[in-house]
């Protein structure tokens, strides 16, 4: 197995990658299998690196981008270097988040559609990924001029790892995706997070978002698995309703930056740790 660090393809909202000593310090010492039903930019997964995993999103480009890097990964990283030997200008910019868009628009999953994720990525306001109410990418263009969009040794690491062990890679509802979690499982839950206030707007990472009944139904879902034996671990932000939601689980909190928020002065915040065990 790959001894070298791996970090993620891209920035996503809530990426784990300051937290993780702290998160890889409070799993059990032992499980069977690892399920991650939100993925997102894997920090943890690339981190741990699993022998068995269940790795899981809604956003079906996302879990695309992970299928591209195990099955065609050269053809990823070819097309991200053709990109990378045009200067990107706001133009080309904007031509390619019109050409990523009609990928989403026509249902396209491909090595191309994983190519432009990844150089958007890079190339967008702050590393966001934000889609709008029809699901098309919205980001507007950060001003990087030049420079590769991607590190090709980690994008190999990546591959290597998702095809040396057993990765199962699914795009379903979340408790679609834990119905064979059984006792001796390892659940870990980074969900869209409930907002720090009222006036803190979550920007959509799916189209649809992510509602104060999906946060319920997660919560009955924690339950549920606690109740099946598994052992389970639940990132989110340290307000009232997750508390409430959580009562009774080990409840740990942090300080942490917000590397992507807008505004500079709030990217610092508190976030929890909720475990079963």
């Amino acid at each position: 197995m790959i001894d070298k660090k791996i970090s993620p393809a891209i920035k996503w909202a809530g990426g784990k990658t300051q937290l993780l000593n702290i998160i890889t310090a409070n799993m059990p010492d032992c499980y069977n299998n690892y399920y991650e039903p939100f993925i997102g930019g894997g920090a943890v997964l690339l981190n741990i690196r699993p022998e068995k995993a269940f790795i899981n999103d809604i956003n079906d480009q996302l879990v695309n981008m992970y299928v591209q890097l195990k099955n065609a990964m050269e053809e990823v990283l070819e097309r991200i270097h053709n990109l990378d030997e045009v200067p990107c200008t706001k133009e080309f910019y904007y031509s390619k988040r019109e050409q990523y868009n009609q990928k989403i628009l026509s249902g396209e999953k491909d090595a191309q559609a994983a190519a432009l994720m990844i150089w958007l990525n890079k190339h967008c306001f702050n590393g966001l990924y934000r889609v709008n109410s029809k699901g098309l990418f919205n980001v507007p263009f950060n001003n990087r001029v030049k420079g590769k969009s991607v590190d090709e040794s980690n994008i190999r690491a990546i591959s290597d790892y998702l095809n040396q062990a057993k990765v199962n890679i699914t795009c379903m509802d979340f408790e679609d995706a834990c119905t064979t979690v059984s006792a001796g499982d390892f659940v870990y839950f980074d969900s869209p997070y409930v907002p720090e206030s009222e006036t803190a707007y979550f920007t959509d990472y799916a189209k649809g978002g992510f509602s104060l009944e999906d946060h319920k139904r997660l919560s009955k879902l924690f339950k549920r698995l606690d109740e099946k034996g598994a052992k389970i671990m639940l990132s989110n932000n340290d307000v009232p309703l997750v508390r409430e939601l959580y009562e009774g689980y080990k409840i740990q909190s942090f300080a942490v930056k917000r590397m992507i928020n807008r505004n500079a002065n709030k990217r610092t915040g508190k976030e929890v740790l909720i475990t079963n065990y």
